[in-house]
């Protein structure tokens, strides 16, 4: 009767346990999340971004704090002549320590002179502006010409582009293009 009465005691005890590490257990949770946002980035008075999402989530509470936008991203960026150029993602995500963003699935940017670039990761380095992946990619030019492969790096502005292994096809519109 005592054996029975002590492995019944103990059984309780290691269920009252569970049930107490479960009850004071932190979960992962968002610090602060939005709906539909639509953040306007400025510069002196000049709307030089617009962010849309219809998620974001804000981790700053973690100890690596990032920003995640777990149903995409669509962003409009605005160059010096005020001409837009358009981001979009299916998923994105804002490494807030290092300054690294981190767009995922269906990447595609398009520039306002008709250049468009597309993969299905692409980091962009903050600080650096520049942009890279080790994913397979396309970049078509405002002509039908393009060059693929996998892993490139470029400026924001398309002017230095490194591929590490492409193939592509060039449609000269003039010959004065050679």
């Amino acid at each position: 009767m005592v054996t029975v009465f002590t492995v019944t005691v103990f059984l309780s005890c290691d269920n009252n346990k569970n049930e107490i590490d479960k009850l004071t257990s932190v979960s992962f949770l968002p610090q602060t999340e939005a709906e539909h946002i639509n953040l306007k980035y400025t510069d002196s008075g000049k709307v030089t971004a617009i962010l849309l999402s219809d998620i974001m989530q804000d981790y700053s509470n973690a100890k690596y704090a990032f920003v995640e936008f777990p149903k995409g991203i669509n962003l409009t960026v605005f160059d010096t002549q005020n001409q837009e150029n358009y981001v979009v993602s299916k998923y994105a995500i804002s490494h807030t320590k290092n300054n690294l963003i981190e767009l995922l699935d269906s990447v595609v940017i398009t520039t306002h002179d008709g250049k468009v670039f597309t993969t299905d990761q692409l980091f962009y380095d903050q600080k650096a502006d520049w942009f890279f992946t080790e994913k397979h990619f396309k970049f078509k030019d405002e002509n039908g010409s393009f060059i693929e492969g996998p892993g490139a790096d470029f400026s924001r502005d398309f002017k230095i582009f490194n591929a590490q292994q492409n193939s592509g096809e060039y449609k000269n519109s003039k010959p004065s293009d050679i």
